[in-house]
């Protein structure tokens, strides 16, 4: 597969990185040339030259109100088959190609559901779509081809393609991305001015709470923006059930509060997968881990065997997968050993 990456952050270099990794051959384009330049000395591909072949693909990974500009631009270029996004609002970007006339036959709309609070091509991870969803969301025009092209590269990339309507999809990471980020600043910004002392005393459930808040801002008041009126729309029932909560404090009536708490709890239970932060100081390694009973203790051995202290275990579960991937958090100085031990032992990893 030959790739052309329009714009080299955090998703498009580490969508070049995961393509490297399995041969395909990435060209790299950005405004920034500086932001190119280090994609390229990461080993996420070449520069774009001012004239080159058309590839499979042209991955456009531009904040949303970029994306129908960038279209156009690499359709006048002719600079792929088909070509894809990674914003994560589509209603905008599908609007916006249309009324530039752009050829929506070839054009893919998609967002994978992946990402870290740290941003640019430095924070790029080949690994960041393994097991995560990536939602497709074509217009009425798009062709099959062009679909089966870019499912391809999602697959490739190691993430789980899921197809969507746009507004539907608007609606839904309305729900479970967007809001939630605001939720998390709002909490964070009560941090600002707290004392030191208060902080001394801040735990995993907090970092948690709080890390996705960490995220550039710039590019979440455009995500925010384009997705106004469903995110004003959660943030509204998730406002009201903290100010009935308050009231309920406030008057005495903590049982009350057990509601709340307890529709939380069953929230919860619904989220595909299980979440956890790692501690800053360890290193995360990655395996590959199947579903199914005595798997973690078979892992937990094999560390054991090796000397290896595990510090903290993080699962993700693959959607629609018999396999999930295994976060184990250990010291720097462990990361070689447990990798030879798990390798030996024939579990999948990745170094």
């Amino acid at each position: 597969m030959q790739v052309t990456v329009i714009g080299t952050g955090l998703i498009g270099t580490s969508v070049a990185l995961a393509l490297r990794e399995h041969g395909a051959g990435v060209w790299l384009a950005d405004e920034d040339p500086e932001a190119a330049r280090l994609a390229a000395n990461l080993g996420a591909g070449e520069p774009l030259p001012d004239q080159s072949p058309p590839v499979d693909v042209a991955v456009i990974a531009v904040p949303p109100s970029a994306v129908a500009a960038a279209l156009a631009a690499a359709q006048a270029r002719r600079l792929a088959a088909c070509y894809t996004d990674v914003a994560s609002v589509k209603q905008l970007p599908v609007a916006q190609a249309r009324a530039l006339g752009c050829d929506m036959a070839s054009y893919v709309p998609g967002h994978p559901l992946a990402g870290r609070e740290k941003h640019g091509p430095a924070a790029a991870r080949a690994d960041l779509f393994l097991g995560r969803t990536w939602a497709l969301c074509p217009a009425a025009e798009t062709s099959e081809q062009a679909v089966a092209t870019v499912t391809s590269l999602v697959t490739t990339c190691g993430a789980v393609p899921v197809r969507a309507e746009a507004a539907a999809h608007d609606r839904w990471v309305a729900l479970i991305s967007h809001a939630p980020h605001l939720v998390a600043a709002a909490m964070a910004a009560r941090l600002e001015a707290a004392p030191p002392e208060a902080l001394d005393l801040a735990g995993q459930g907090l970092r948690d709470v709080t890390r996705i808040a960490a995220g550039d801002a710039g590019l979440w008041t455009q995500i925010l923006a384009a997705n106004a009126e469903p995110v004003a729309e959660v943030l509204a029932a998730v406002a009201a059930d903290l100010a009935e909560a308050a009231r309920m404090l406030t008057d005495g009536d903590p049982k009350s509060v057990a509601t709340l708490l307890e529709v939380g709890q069953a929230g919860v239970a619904r989220i595909p997968g299980k979440h956890g932060g790692a501690p800053r100081e360890f290193t995360a390694v990655q395996v590959v881990i199947r579903d199914q009973p005595g798997e973690l203790t078979r892992l937990f051995g094999a560390a054991g065997r090796a000397g290896v202290n595990i510090e903290d275990v993080r699962i993700e579960h693959s959607p629609g997968l018999p396999v999930g991937v295994a976060e184990l958090s250990v010291r720097p100085a462990e990361v070689g050993p447990l990798l030879d031990a798990l390798e030996a032992g024939g579990w999948p990893v990745r170094r």
